[in-house]
């Protein structure tokens, strides 16, 4: 059936058609005060001045023609799905705490905001239950076999957010961030939508959200960044604050040598030209106190500004040593925190003067090169090296920009922290932020701060930036018209720049996750971190915390990527591939979705488990989708119930893949605001896997091996395959802190008697991965699976007759095969060309 009222306009019908189905809606508000789906009671005892309206009698962003016709249709199709909560207090206020109604015994999934910058999931059965800020409530409504998705909007200068309430309440939290801009009526602070199918309900419920706001588009709409499909390395661990070129440069070479060319790099934190409010203009920042200092120029600092052209390609190159540099950093850090306490006690002129660590002598007579010359003598090096991206903050350094240094009007703001965030997570940079306040840049004036440092980047070859830092900006919106107006500023110069200066894609966002970036920030972005830092030890103290952390992150990213991958392509972080839980990390890296990059210090790396991610070209073997939690763990919580394990589903061009991760041992406390430890959930766990846990319907070209009888399943790392039927479970146990992958492949029957099932490479976790072209035929009585392989290693799969012959690349080939199924043969490297292979089976 056409969906209503839609192919001619371009628009979403409103009451304005006259058409009384046109604003039919699932959801409905009785005299009673129940709102309920289809009859089913979700929220009881609604306060009078709640407001429930129809999707199609609200009002919607005007300009359809910039929406894609097909997301316009399908919107309008499930219309009857979605509906809008609203309400109305007699005086206008700044942030208004409105209950919404309650729920009692009902399972719910959300995800909350822990950190100012960071989202988690929770769950629960209560409205009491929730945490503060919580940006989605997915509802289980076994009744009918479906769910109920509540997600908090944007309306008007307001940006809202979800509270628990007591017995069962759900507060609507409705803040402008500033106390000169009020309201006190809105209709569409929160939209509700009903689905039978969890990850179909999310993008449906954004896709709705979208045309009703029209502030940001979906991934579909969007080209993620080229980095998304290769092998990169991040300088933070390695440097932290003094990362500079000769590090660089060795940390670079090290990966190259060993057959792991990294494809991007990131300058993390470190290279801008930053300094107090009270320093002349030096770059003698020590580790934390970053945060309080302000950019002065958007040229690159000194460190890098006295790099000459060709210094690192010559045979008497500076020598880097990362364990004599780590020494240097331990007596950086000890100093500062000498002087701070020296500094509370009063003298400090006994003190030695701060130090930089730096490796480069300038040649007398030769011209500085800088950011510029380092970047062409990288990648003349290293061809390979396609992208290098540099960290900076959204307002330009931690502590913003300091004003009467650059030709931008910048002022030093108080940093002030909304209500809500007051039970976060404590946090060191927003300590930080608060204590020296932002250098602001005129909102006026945000698309020039964002071109001054873009158009200066791109110039010198800098191809990319990872923007940190992001929700900063709400605490500075007082006298800027609000939260919503200063973003809008501010995301729109960010957007311009990036579409001018990197390609339109070229940009990682960081420390992003609240609804109001994703809502006003998403028009261009098109990809950004999901998950907290990764920590290689819990900085707090808690030695276990080098284990339990490893779990909370995986968490973060898994339940995030439900709703932010509607936005931006998620990015799982980097790792360390010689930490202690590094397969942990690797794993799941390899079936993310998204781009696998590492944050090694110089020299300290696990080749072997790295082959297992990266090809000799350093690219990857990328799955089609992003990776989510599956349907048993929805509103399960792997990280403390003491029995269920994690599993995320992905998807192969042919192939899909389920990988299975302990995560038990932390979490959330809510009375303390904090994550910690959980000991006792910290054991080995049991659990089953499927074929059935793969969402097969979420890619066209996967769906219809949703009714395949059969299955091939390999299992990675007890190097193990079996047949299943797509019901059957498999057992697994797995103890803390550890993975295992699962390749799941169709089986496809080529007559009464022969079947066969490809798995890919098994000397990568992400096997299928490798299958580019998958296709069957018969020829002369011979039946003919046609394959193209990416990558190289030993080929698996499984076929029930031995092979007449196989042929790849034109040549015969000798191959391996078993009474019980299993083939397998070598496929070589060809410089990073599909391998074309042809298995003739009588």
């Amino acid at each position: 059936m056409a969906p209503r009222n839609i192919v001619s306009q371009r628009s979403i019908p409103t009451d304005s058609t006259n058409n009384k189905a046109s604003i039919t809606s699932r959801f409905s508000l009785s005299t009673d005060r129940d709102v309920s789906i289809d009859g089913i009671t979700l929220l009881s005892e609604v306060p009078g001045n709640v407001t429930l309206s129809p999707f199609t009698s609200t009002s919607h962003f005007p300009d359809t023609d910039s929406i894609p016709l097909h997301i316009l249709k399908s919107v309008s199709s499930k219309s009857e799905n979605g509906a809008f909560l609203g309400f109305s207090v007699k005086e206008p206020h700044d942030r208004i705490l409105n209950p919404i109604g309650k729920f009692i015994n009902r399972k719910f999934l959300s995800i909350f905001r822990f950190k100012t910058w960071w989202s988690t999931m929770w769950i629960g059965s209560s409205g009491s239950d929730l945490q503060m800020v919580t940006q989605l409530i997915l509802l289980q409504v076994p009744e009918l076999n479906s769910y109920v998705l509540i997600i908090p909007l944007i309306e008007g200068n307001f940006r809202s957010a979800i509270h628990p309430g007591a017995n069962g309440d759900v507060i609507l939290c409705v803040e402008s961030g500033s106390t000169k801009v009020k309201g006190k009526t809105f209709s569409c602070s929160a939209y509700l939508h009903v689905g039978d199918n969890p990850y179909d309900i999310m993008r449906e419920a954004f896709a709705a959200v979208r045309v009703h706001l029209g502030t940001f588009r979906l991934l579909e709409e969007k080209t993620p960044p080229k980095i998304v499909d290769k092998f990169g390395w991040c300088s933070w661990d390695a440097f932290y604050i003094t990362v500079e070129p000769v590090g660089l440069w060795h940390g670079v070479k090290s990966f190259a040598e060993n057959g792991f060319p990294p494809r991007f790099l990131i300058i993390d934190d470190g290279w801008q030209s930053i300094n107090m409010d009270h320093e002349p203009p030096l770059d003698l920042t020590s580790l934390g106190s970053q945060m309080l200092c302000r950019l002065y120029r958007f040229k690159e600092n000194e460190k890098f500004a006295k790099y000459q052209a060709g210094t690192m390609l010559r045979p008497n190159a500076p020598k880097f040593d990362q364990h004599k540099h780590d020494m240097k950093f331990k007596e950086m850090v000890a100093l500062a925190e000498k002087k701070q306490i020296k500094q509370e006690g009063g003298d400090i002129s006994s003190l030695p003067s701060r130090t930089i660590i730096e490796y480069l002598k300038e040649d007398e007579g030769v011209e500085r090169g800088g950011l510029k010359a380092l970047v062409s003598d990288l990648k003349d090096k290293f061809p390979g090296l396609d992208d290098v991206y540099v960290w900076h903050a959204l307002c330009g350094a931690w502590g913003g920009v300091r004003p009467g240094t650059t030709q931008l009007d910048a002022k030093v703001t108080t940093a002030k922290l909304g209500g809500g965030l007051g039970k976060t997570m404590h946090d060191l940079g927003v300590d930080m932020i608060a204590e020296g306040g932002i250098g602001l840049v005129n909102p006026n004036q945000a698309a020039d701060l964002f071109e001054s440092m873009h158009s200066y980047l791109a110039d010198v070859g800098v191809t990319g930036v990872k923007v940190a830092a992001i929700h900063t900006l709400e605490y500075v919106s007082e006298d800027h018209g609000g939260r919503v107006q200063l973003a809008k500023a501010y995301y729109d110069g960010l957007s311009k720049s990036l579409k001018k200066n990197f390609g339109g894609s070229g940009l990682i966002a960081s420390m992003e996750q609240c609804n109001d970036f994703f809502f006003l920030a998403t028009q261009q972005i098109s990809m950004g971190r999901v998950g907290d830092n990764f920590w290689p030890e819990d900085p707090n103290g808690d030695p276990l915390g080098v284990y339990w952390l490893q779990g909370v992150h995986m968490i973060h990213c898994s339940y995030n990527s439900l709703w932010q991958g509607q936005f931006i392509q998620p990015d799982w972080d980097m790792f360390q591939s010689d930490h202690p839980c590094a397969e942990f990390h690797a794993g799941s890296r390899a079936i993310c979705g998204g781009p696998v990059y590492i944050i090694d210090k110089v020299g300290h790396h696990n080749f072997d488990l790295l082959r297992k991610l990266v090809l000799p070209d350093g690219t990857i073997l990328r799955c089609q989708h992003y990776a989510l939690p599956t349907r048993d763990c929805l509103f399960e919580n792997p990280l403390f119930d003491g029995k269920t394990l994690l599993k995320v589903w992905n998807l192969n061009k042919f192939t899909g893949v389920v990988g299975v991760f302990n995560c038990q041992g932390a979490g959330w406390y809510p009375k303390e605001h904090k994550l910690k430890t959980y000991p006792q959930s910290h054991k080995s766990k049991s659990g089953m896997v499927s074929p059935d846990d793969v969402e097969w319907e979420q890619k066209d070209s996967t769906a219809a091996y949703r009714n395949t009888e059969q299955f091939a399943v390999y299992i990675h790392k007890s190097d193990n395959m079996r047949l299943v039927k797509s019901k059957d479970h498999i057992n697994i146990t797995l103890q803390p802190y550890s993975c295992e992958i699962f390749t799941i492949s169709p089986v496809h029957k080529l007559n009464e008697k022969c079947k066969f099932a490809p798995i890919g490479l098994e000397n990568m976790f992400n096997s299928g991965g490798a299958i580019e072209l998958l296709e069957y035929g018969c020829k002369e009585g011979l039946h003919d699976v046609k394959l193209k392989v990416k990558g190289t290693g030993k080929f698996l799969a499984y076929t029930s007759e031995k092979p007449v012959e196989i042929a790849m690349n034109g040549d015969k080939l000798q191959f391996e095969w078993s009474s019980n199924g299993i083939l397998r043969f070598e496929v070589p490297w060809i410089g990073g060309e599909l391998s074309n292979v042809h298995i003739s089976i009588n």
